[in-house]
């Protein structure tokens, strides 16, 4: 069995061939001279090597280069003696990859302000009034979901600033659709009181999200399931969902839970330890 390798991986594997080319050019006279080999060898392992350069968004010279000899002697040298730093150079590419991606989130993020923050059709909570607003989008089958629930109450618990905002986003399958138009529904006919309390029955919930179970949790909220069920295939709640995918693939998120702190894009899962560090950054 094959195992995939990680990016990491694959830019070090990448450097590393890069290196031991150097050290084989270097060993075989320091001219850069190759054995001869027939046509289909030489088009099939340029292949193979452009395959590689792309992976890792890098092109390739259109012409062999050669090495000086004497400079990869000691590049060749220092290598041996230093392998570590092929590694090292992994780590400050993808430094520069984060901070190349946390600049274009930033953009994203301030170009789709208002549709974040104030769409008129998501649920607050937390502080309406706080000073930090944090969005979460969620899936009612996603179990990193189901752990971030807790974390994100621990977090308006121990932080009094947050304004948080709920994106209802359903990409796990029919299952996660049918909850999400249940949670929609109950937010536009009992309110934000009555959506609390329905999401985080649905946040907890283990099994099954069937028509019956949500028939129960209707009925725990003292809600009327028949007009919970006419609501829920409504263009009012088609048009919310419809909204939260278009941001989503506007910010290009993927899954769940995908969180937003003002300018800072989190993706995954996070405790509120984190979270609450965030926030502070972000304040100072």
């Amino acid at each position: 069995m094959t195992l995939p390798l990680t990016d990491s991986a694959l830019i070090g594997t990448c450097l590393a061939a890069s290196a031991l080319g150097i050290i084989v050019l270097t060993s075989s006279g320091g001219n850069g001279a190759t054995p001869p080999a027939n046509d289909e060898t030489e088009v099939s392992e340029a292949a193979e090597a452009n395959d590689a350069l792309e992976q890792i968004g890098a092109t390739a010279v259109s012409e062999p280069q050669e090495v000086d000899a004497e400079f990869g002697e000691q590049v060749r040298a220092y290598l041996l003696e230093n392998p570590e730093v092929i590694f090292e150079a992994v780590a400050v590419y993808e430094e520069r990859q984060a901070m190349a991606q946390a600049d274009m989130d930033a953009a994203v993020l301030e170009a789709n302000a208002e549709a974040l923050f104030e769409d008129g059709h998501s649920w607050v909570g937390g502080n309406p009034e706080g000073d930090i607003r944090l969005v979460e989008f969620i899936d009612y089958q996603c179990g990193f979901c189901k752990r971030a629930h807790d974390e994100v109450a621990a977090l308006l618990e121990e932080d009094d600033g947050i304004r948080l905002i709920l994106k209802e986003f359903p990409i796990l399958g029919p299952e996660s659709e049918l909850a999400s138009r249940f949670a929609v529904a109950t937010l536009n006919i009992g309110g934000d009181d009555v959506y609390a309390e329905v999401q985080d029955m649905l946040m907890r919930h283990e099994g099954a999200f069937s028509t019956d179970f949500l028939e129960d949790v209707a009925a725990m909220v003292d809600l009327d399931f028949e007009a919970i069920s006419a609501e829920m295939e409504s263009d009012a709640v088609t048009s919310v969902l419809a909204e939260n995918r278009a941001l989503a693939q506007r910010l290009q998120i993927t899954g769940t839970p995908t969180f937003v702190m003002e300018s800072e894009m989190i993706r995954g899962f996070i405790s509120a330890d984190v979270l609450a560090e965030t926030a502070e950054s972000l304040r100072n």
